[in-house]
Order: C-alpha cells, then sequence, then structure tokens
C-alpha cells in the first residue's frame, strides 16, 4: 500500500501530460517522499529492435555534475598499470589474485571494473560472475585499456553506462533530489543527447518514443519526448 507521502506526490501529477523536461523535473525535485537523499532516475523507450546487433544502442556519458554517488571501482592490472590504477584513485587493484578472490569467493564489493587488455584472459573466467551484473570489461564503454588512470577517473567523476535492455528501455541515473533542478536539468540533458547520438542507422521511425523521470521512492512522471528531443538539439 502506497505512503502518505507517495500518494499527496502523485496528487500533483497528471498522468495523462507529457511534461516538458524542466517542468518534470521541478516536479520530482519538489516532491521528496523519503527522508534519505533519493536518486532521481530516467528511462528513455526507444525505437528500436535489441533483438538486431546494430540496434543495440550502448554508449557511455560524462554527467557534468556527476551521480551523487562515488563508485568504488576494480582495476584489473598487474605490473606498472597497477601503481598507475593506485595513484588515479581506484579503490582496488590487482592481477591474477583478484580474479582467483571473485571466482573461488564470489567477491563482490565493487560497482565498475577496469581491465588492461593483456588481462582480459583471466578476466574471461570470471564472465560468469560479472557479465549478468553489468560488471564485465568493455573496450566499447572504454573499461578495457591500458589508460587506466584515465578510465578511473572518468567513472570517479559520473561516467555512466547507458545500454538499451531487452525491452528497448534505457534506465540510467542523473543524480540526486539534493542537486536541485538546474543540475539535475543539466545532467539529463547531457544524457539524453548521448543517447540521441547513439543512434543507429537502421533504426527506421520514431527514435525516443518515450521518456519518465522519477525518484527512488516517488511517483514517475512522462515528458514530452519530442520536446525533450528539441531542448537537447538546441543545447547542442
Amino acid at each position: 500500500m502506497a505512503g502518505k507521502k507517495y500518494v499527496e506526490a502523485a496528487k500533483k501529477i497528471d498522468r495523462e501530460k507529457r511534461y516538458p523536461l524542466e517542468e518534470a523535473i521541478g516536479i520530482v525535485a519538489g516532491n521528496k517522499v523519503a527522508k534519505f537523499d533519493e536518486t532521481v532516475e530516467i528511462a528513455v523507450r526507444l525505437g528500436v529492435d535489441p533483438r538486431q546487433a546494430d540496434q543495440n544502442v550502448r554508449g557511455t556519458v560524462v554527467l557534468p555534475h556527476g551521480t551523487g554517488t562515488v563508485a568504488r571501482v576494480l582495476v584489473i592490472a598487474k605490473g606498472e598499470k597497477e601503481r598507475e590504477a593506485k595513484d588515479a584513485g581506484a579503490d582496488f587493484v590487482g592481477g591474477d589474485e583478484i580474479v582467483k578472490r571473485i571466482q573461488e569467493e564470489n567477491w563482490l564489493d565493487f560497482d565498475r571494473v577496469i581491465a588492461t587488455p593483456d588481462m582480459m584472459a583471466q578476466v574471461g573466467r570470471i564472465g560468469k560472475i560479472l557479465g549478468p551484473r553489468g560488471l564485465m570489461p568493455n573496450p566499447k564503454v572504454g573499461t578495457v585499456t591500458f589508460d587506466v588512470a584515465k578510465a578511473v577517473g572518468e567513472i570517479k567523476a559520473g561516467k555512466v553506462d547507458y545500454r538499451v535492455d531487452k525491452a528497448g528501455v534505457v534506465h540510467a541515473r542523473i543524480g540526486k533530489l539534493s542537486f536541485g533542478p538546474e543540475k539535475l536539468a543539466d545532467n539529463a540533458r547531457t544524457l539524453l543527447a548521448a543517447i540521441i547520438r547513439s543512434k543507429p542507422a537502421s533504426a527506421k521511425g520514431n527514435y525516443v518514443k518515450s521518456v519518465a523521470l522519477s525518484s527512488t521512492m516517488g511517483p514517475g512522471i512522462r515528458i514530452d519526448p519530442a520536446a525533450a528531443s528539441k531542448v537537447v538539439a538546441q543545447a547542442a
């Protein structure tokens, strides 16, 4: 059963309306439901078929104001690259011993994984553990690289991955309620711009079909996809 605060927040939202991006963010920012600092999330339904390899939208973007959460970063490397990772601020660094720990202990006290290309054969042994959790390093999103310092720095600065799911929807965090409307709007526009730039050449028809915004404990708000795309284009 929904709580009183949720019910009150829901009353302020017209379920039939498609709100302008800034107005929707303002409503979400003003509808604090929980006592903790809620995360604000965006869901973008795309006009793609994720079953087709050439329409599997995926990418990364550094949000201008971060996500409000500092990710715990694991770097799997050896030699000089281990030192570089530690100097860059990685939370955990190691080689074969780290792979063995994950494999034998199912250790997963980290949020992102970076690996150097020469360690990917070893990382492959734990692919069945990392993959389902979205933690497997991938060169397409910059987490398989010899430039570990840059990769760590970007993630710590608020770099987020986005990827369309089987239903054709991209889910991503754009910050915390404490950011306020202006910073949340900046982050939302940056993310939407990245998703729009990732439009596959083979995608036909309307690309951004719907956009919705919500906080962790709050009701969702539907955003006018055409207006959101226009705002992003004007800001580009």
